[in-house]
């Protein structure tokens, strides 16, 4: 394991911690003693995300993270929280069997999981998703949130 700080190969595990999806690594490099976390994810087969438009590309859990972010985005949601959110929906793809999705399926498990954890984020990512064309669409959404419409 390469240290981000210096680039040196030594380093050591101070501590390990096994969470569901991954396990956390706290290390320490021997040269410069820079402290950093590191995961460790078991890697799954490859899902693919059928698009709109018939396009395959790779799943990306990043690309998920950045729309979770966007969303989030000053409200008091955390890193943590957002990194489980984006293992959830990974966990449910796997769950399910199969290799492919279309992407309204990931939009889907997303909006369903951000309902849960932020309603205002849940809206952000529902107008952008949903392409809300005008305030009366908004009023819906948030009516059927206000009325517990889970």
């Amino acid at each position: 394991m390469l240290c981000p700080l210096c680039r040196v190969g030594e380093t050591r595990v101070i501590d390990s911690r096994d969470d569901e999806s991954a396990i956390r690594r706290r290390r320490e490099c021997f040269a410069c003693r820079h402290r950093f976390t590191t995961y460790e994810r078991i890697e799954a087969a490859r899902l693919f995300i059928v698009k709109k438009d018939g396009r395959r590309e790779p799943y990306s859990r990043e690309k998920l993270l950045a729309g979770l972010r966007r969303a989030c985005e000053k409200r008091p949601v955390s890193e943590t929280a957002m990194q489980e959110t984006a293992d959830g929906v990974l966990r449910e793809l796997h769950a399910r069997g199969e290799n492919e999705y279309p992407s309204s399926l990931v939009g889907e498990l997303l909006m369903d999981a951000l309902k849960k954890l932020d309603k205002v984020a849940y809206i952000r990512f529902a107008s952008v998703y949903r392409s809300f064309e005008d305030l009366s669409s908004f009023q819906a959404e948030i009516a059927e949130l206000s009325s517990g419409g889970e």
